[in-house]
């Protein structure tokens, strides 16, 4: 039951998120519109400094310097390029939707933050869970919030991480034609899951060090962005299996994991055909340590 709470919570918060962005993108549009270049300027139309000046034109001021001058912070620095940004045909038409999209914006955020403070309250028996997931590079804790409700703790549900993978639809697809496998997309899955782990993998494009870093590096190159977020958000899950299933904490294998496998790799055949040439049958064992 607190799985399924947690679960409608979650969705939600992800469903007014998508609607905040939304009105953010139509008001961005509407201010192309009126010629004003705001959005070139400040990386947050709903941020404290934007508010104030768009909240002055829906009310009647045009005078750019007087707009540019209710900057705050570090937005002042950037007042002769407010000036400029705020120079357009804005119309008193304008300044209503302006006025229709702030206060949508606005009651997203009041939901939203309503929404955090349930969420809490309702993955409070799960706090060890999340703490673990968190540990995962790239996984935040609203992240770990949603996987925590779409897939559960008990990892006896699903025997392997592989069963995971595949009922997320982040497993990699398989068609086979005469006899040959061949690339094919991954299923449909928990839609819901796969959007709060696509984002944490393109997220770690932003990130240095780290195994998970440098596997998505790696992968963008050969197989574009795309494909290298599903595969390192199939990566995240099946980590979350074992550290959820074991109760352990994330254990980053390092950058150099790849390269460190490799030549490991290309010695062992190098060394077996070696004995082969030779004339011996070779079978290897891992030798455990001591």
């Amino acid at each position: 039951m607190g799985i399924r709470r947690l679960r409608d919570l979650t969705r939600y918060r992800t469903e007014t998120c998508q609607e905040r962005a939304r009105e953010i993108n139509r008001l961005a549009n509407l201010l192309e519109d009126a010629g004003i270049e705001l959005a070139s300027v400040v990386s947050d139309l709903n941020g404290v400094s934007s508010t104030a000046m768009l909240e002055a034109m829906a009310a009647g001021e045009r005078d750019p310097e007087v707009l540019a001058g209710m900057a705050r912070g570090a937005m002042r620095r950037k007042h002769d390029a407010l000036v400029e940004a705020l120079q357009g045909n804005f119309t008193d038409h304008h300044g209503f939707m302006v006025t229709v999209l702030l206060r949508a914006i606005h009651d997203a955020d009041a939901r939203v933050a309503l929404l955090e403070q349930e969420i809490e309250r309702q993955v409070a028996p799960f706090r060890r869970q999340v703490q673990l997931l968190a540990t995962i590079p790239g996984i935040s804790t609203t992240v770990a919030h949603v996987m925590i409700a779409e897939i559960g703790v008990d990892m006896s549900r699903f025997p392997t991480a592989g069963h995971l993978a595949a009922w997320a639809g982040l497993a990699p697809g398989n068609r086979e034609s005469a006899g040959k496998h061949k690339r094919a997309p991954t299923r449909h899955g928990d839609v819901w899951l796969k959007g709060a782990l696509g984002i944490a993998a393109l997220n770690i494009g932003h990130r240095k060090g780290g195994y998970i870093s440098a596997r998505y590096q790696r992968l963008r190159t050969r197989r574009g962005e795309k494909r290298a977020a599903v595969a390192i958000a199939h990566t995240m899950l099946v980590a979350a299996h074992h550290m959820l299933a074991h109760d352990e904490p994330y254990h980053d294998l390092g950058a150099d994991h790849a390269t460190r496998r490799l030549s490991e790799e290309c010695r062992r055949r190098r060394l077996i055909t070696q004995l082969d040439a030779l004339g011996y049958d070779v079978e290897l064992h891992r030798r455990e340590a001591a």
